[in-house]
């Protein structure tokens, strides 16, 4: 083409650094100063409130123009990073999550220098995936014909299966067909089941009225004789029983239903058996902790983290399905420009976009294999019983303490205490504990959460935390017993 008829053609960009040298230097700064800030958690606050002055730093207008790469992140490192909200630290056990580790820092940033699409296809990101899922499988008693999937976490793992099993007992096509003019489906668990399954029942269309929360005994475990009076009633009724739950560790306090038991009763009346097991399954690779989770290989569907007890880095949770068939058949859906083609990226057969909801997800199967492969199971299993010893210790401070007592059993890894105080009512002693654990979170030397147990306000130590040790509840302890009498002695 003559050059005086050729496009007036701009100039053509790209995201990539002109100077890779410059961005190689700065990655090489983030990485030592990302382990510095590892290295040194101990020194830090576990908690501080987030400044206005570091607000408007992150804030301002819309940026339109570029800004130097390494000016960024000074800003984060001035304005973000010095206030996170404490899981890292060896003394943060608060609500249950999980403290990461430095390999699995370094295996996002693998993981997203490779940014693959792992919906499915025939690549390396994909077989990970499913060499995980084969492992977690076997972890926990499952067929390797099983289906599976890593999930953003529990939440979204109990989503998974709970749609399977809608569809599985449903008795007709329900994907099909829709659920307006059904029979009603009812869904059963303790009244100390996770809150996402609430949500689960609802965004599945059954409806909250149709989801049984059965009664806990003392040791806050399901009460089978009023689960299956409840089940009963409901056949009485017209309805149709579709789904038990049964928790592996409960959030509140770390309770485990008798799995046998009802896997027994779903059997008898022809129900999914679904387990929560969000942090509470990992106890399973124990020995010693085994019989109190037996049954959890007799699930239908088992959910559970691998951001809490595993040690990994949100987001990683994950899901496993009995039936793949059952699995498969509840998300499938293959359009014309998604076919999987016999040869190519689209070919191979791991396509977990026919397992769950998401076509794009991302590599979060490296961080897991990677750890899996750098620590081995054992290890990972020895951190599991540390936790769960560092929690006996805890109650035995807590039980030797004339100021604090204990509120509920504590089989696993999360204790709940309160501090006392005499001639206090129930009702003086929930604000004064309330007050207590604002105050123990501010003072930055550790964070437990609070939850309340038969009308008693208590501090719960959820500990999944690799970084703790035996001092550090010690140091819990100390500060409980100080705030509490600095608390009686303002008037509280």
């Amino acid at each position: 083409m003559p050059s005086e008829t050729r496009p007036n053609l701009s100039p053509e960009e790209t995201l990539d650094p002109q100077d890779w040298d410059k961005l190689r230097a700065l990655g090489h700064q983030m990485v030592d100063d990302m382990f510095a800030h590892m290295q040194s958690l101990r020194e830090q606050p576990v908690w501080q409130p987030y400044p206005e002055t570091a607000r408007r730093e992150i804030g301002g207008p819309l940026p339109t123009a570029p800004e130097d790469a390494k000016k960024v992140y000074e800003t984060f490192k001035t304005n973000i990073l010095p206030y996170p909200n404490g899981n890292l630290h060896p003394r943060f056990w608060g609500w249950v999550q999980g403290t990461g580790t430095p390999l699995g820092a370094l295996s996002e940033l693998l993981a997203a220098t490779m940014n693959p699409n792992v919906g499915g296809g025939n690549h390396g990101a994909a077989y990970v995936e499913t060499q995980v899922l084969d492992w977690l499988k076997e972890i926990f008693g499952f067929p390797r014909t099983a289906g599976g999937l890593l999930v953003s976490g529990g939440s979204m793992a109990n989503f998974v299966a709970l749609a399977v099993a809608r569809n599985a007992k449903a008795g007709f096509d329900i994907r099909a067909e829709g659920l307006t003019g059904k029979t009603p489906m009812t869904v059963y668990g303790s009244v100390e089941m996770h809150s996402s399954l609430s949500k689960t029942v609802e965004l599945l269309g059954l409806g909250n009225r149709f989801f049984r929360r059965i009664p806990v005994n003392d040791a806050y475990e399901i009460d089978l004789a009023a689960l299956r009076a409840s089940i009963l009633r409901d056949i009485a009724n017209g309805l149709k029983p579709i789904c038990v739950i049964g928790n592996a560790g409960t959030v509140n306090t770390g309770a485990t239903d008798d799995l046998v038991a009802l896997a027994n009763l779903a059997r008898e009346f022809d129900m999914w058996f679904h387990v929560d097991g969000a942090f509470g399954a990992w106890a399973y690779t124990l020995l010693a902790h085994r019989a109190r989770l037996r049954g959890l290989e007799r699930a239908d569907s088992l959910a559970f983290d691998l951001h809490k007890w595993f040690y990994a880095p949100f987001e990683a949770g994950a899901v496993l399905i009995r039936s793949d068939s059952a699995h498969f058949q509840a998300f499938t859906v293959t359009p014309p420009y998604l076919q999987h083609t016999g040869r190519g990226p689209h070919g191979g057969q791991n396509w977990f976009t026919d397992y769950g909801l998401q076509l794009s997800r991302g590599f979060r199967a490296l961080k897991i294999w990677m750890s899996f492969k750098t620590f081995g199971l054992d290890k990972l299993s020895r951190l599991y019983a540390q936790n769960i010893s560092q929690a006996q210790y805890l109650a035995s401070l807590v039980h030797r303490s004339p100021h604090l007592e204990l509120t509920a059993p504590h089989p696993l890894n999360i204790v709940c205490f309160r501090y006392v105080a005499p001639h206090h009512s129930d009702t003086q002693l929930n604000a004064l504990n309330e007050e207590l654990l604002g105050r123990l979170q501010d003072s930055g030397i550790a964070v437990p959460s609070g939850t309340t147990l038969r009308g008693k306000f208590s501090l719960r130590v959820a500990i999944v935390n690799h970084r703790s040790r035996r001092d550090d509840f010690d140091l819990l302890v100390q500060a409980t017993e100080r705030i509490g009498a600095e608390l009686v002695q303002a008037g509280y």
